[in-house]
């Protein structure tokens, strides 16, 4: 079962992927979920650079929140990469869910990341 259902995300994410890149205006918001932990990376697919970068692994989230891997870390994290994503002056992204169902903490990061002013 573990399997497949690693191999139907993967199948997922390749085919959103085809369609989904990021640009310098637009860079690409990808978010990573695992059980435990989320990690959140603006990537210029063009230049191959990555711009920002945050996780729950992060000492800031981690004193917030000491589980990194629930919808309270999720919106933690949607926040703090839309403040640092201002920061470098980025202000629309295209989201890529990782081929991950847009439900429970990939809505909540999504949500949280959209009240700080991130367009997508």
């Amino acid at each position: 079962m573990y399997k497949k259902r690693t191999s139907q995300v993967r199948k997922r994410h390749s085919r959103i992927r085809k369609k989904v890149s990021g640009t310098e205006k637009r860079p690409r918001l990808c978010l990573y979920r695992s059980l435990n932990n989320l990690t959140a990376q603006i990537i210029d697919d063009v230049s191959g650079k990555t711009l920002a970068s945050l996780s729950t692994f992060n000492k800031d989230i981690k004193k917030q929140l000491p589980y990194g891997g629930n919808k309270k870390a999720a919106e933690a994290l949607g926040r703090a990469i839309a403040v640092q994503a201002k920061d470098k002056e980025i202000t629309s992204v295209v989201f890529d869910r990782g081929g991950r169902q847009y439900h429970g903490r990939v809505k909540v990061f999504a949500d949280a990341a959209r009240k700080e002013g991130l367009k997508f």
